[in-house]
């Protein structure tokens, strides 16, 4: 049985003083990611070499049941004889109520440690499916297969797995790495366009808090089919690679992936019923908001500040909502995780391309930003 490889056993490995040097294939082989045609992958070497005696249950939910698993299942014939659970689809049911009724399979099909979970999907199915395998009893295996190009470039990379609290995302959750990350860019032909923006707001993050280069990169691109083709998806990837390495249980760096999504997980969160915004959309709003707040502590200059709204906003639409919304999103966003000693804890940008983190953001400074954002529409 492949055994599950830690993080901080990772960093023995990879971390050194040289390790800013990593170029893109060593920090993608460091996060067990393999790019490339699934079916000239190592992963039926990996299906036969360590789980040929166990039983493998796939994650779908209603989108890639219908799109991927048949061709996941007929390509590989140790998975003829799989399990398939299959998850409702979308953001509203990534909780626990769906979690315990897996569980609870699980536990009926008798699926042991021993035994291997495959998810099949976007960032909702890596992120539900990865905390299902992780707490059940105490950890099975599981490989993710992301579908999307949010899930590629962001939701399966760095361990984090979760479900959402109500209206509070990602409250419950563990560090856990996958066995392998395999992404294939044949699941994108299929993938609808909402979503290719969806992920493309994260490569947008990445770039911002990492690689001015790779802004100018992304800001060249001028269509969907370009997103879906671009070089900056495997640099995206690397850049959180980099960033987890280095930060494994975000004491620190790691934090600054959080970049939006202060400002973005409460209008996700507060919106879900009504607008219901994908992810990518809230933080791309979030990452307006920010860049504001970020100008406003004198970090961000009024051109930069203008560059990432216009770049931002040429994708992202500015949705229907007034200021009549604002305390209520601050409140939600005094519940945000990465908070401490009663203070809303932010990222913000000293430039493009260069980020902090544990940046305090008053009440005031976030209905400035929600001001700016609504401004813009």
């Amino acid at each position: 049985m492949l055994k599950q490889i830690s993080f901080l056993r990772t960093l023995s490995l990879f971390l050194s003083n040289d390790k800013e040097k990593m170029n893109t294939k060593e920090l993608l082989r460091a996060c067990h990611i393999e790019n490339g045609s699934l079916v000239d992958s190592s992963f039926q070497e990996v299906l036969h070499a360590h789980y040929s005696h166990s039983r493998i249950v796939i994650m779908v939910d209603e989108n890639t049941h219908d799109c991927c698993l048949e061709f996941l299942i007929t390509s590989f014939d140790q998975l003829a004889n799989a399990e398939v659970m299959l998850l409702p689809a979308g953001e509203e049911n990534k909780v626990l109520e769906v979690c315990f009724q897996v569980w609870e399979a699980l536990t009926e099909y008798g699926i042991g440690r021993n035994d291997l979970i495959i998810n099949l999907g976007g960032g909702v199915v890596t992120d539900m499916g990865g905390f299902i395998a992780a707490v059940y009893k105490r950890g099975v295996d599981f490989i993710h297969i992301p579908t999307s190009l949010l899930g590629m470039v962001d939701a399966s990379i760095g361990g984090k797995t979760g479900v959402d609290l109500g209206v509070y995302k990602n409250q419950l959750g563990v560090f856990r790495a996958p066995v392998k990350i395999y992404t294939d860019h044949l699941f994108l032909e299929t993938l609808p366009e909402l979503e290719v923006l969806n992920g493309f707001a994260e490569m947008l993050k990445h770039a911002l808090i990492s690689s001015i280069e790779m802004w100018s990169d992304l800001k060249s691109i001028s269509s969907l089919k370009a997103i879906k083709e671009s070089q900056c998806i495997e640099q995206s990837q690397a850049v959180k690679c980099r960033v987890v390495l280095a930060d494994p249980l975000e004491s620190g760096q790691r934090k600054t992936l959080n970049f939006g999504h202060t400002v973005g997980h409460a209008i996700e969160g507060f919106y879900l019923d009504s607008l219901a915004l994908p992810h990518g959309h809230c933080v791309a709003l979030g990452m307006v908001v920010e860049s504001f707040i970020s100008f406003a502590h004198g970090h961000l200059s009024k051109e930069e500040l203008n560059d990432i709204s216009s770049t931002i906003l040429r994708w992202f639409e500015i949705p229907d909502f007034d200021s009549s919304s604002f305390e209520s999103l601050v409140l939600l966003m005094k519940n945000d995780k990465k908070n401490s000693a009663n203070k809303i804890l932010g990222c913000a940008l000293k430039g493009i391309g260069n980020c902090i983190w544990d940046v305090e953001y008053t009440s005031d400074e976030i209905k400035n930003g929600l001001e700016y954002l609504l401004k813009l529409k």
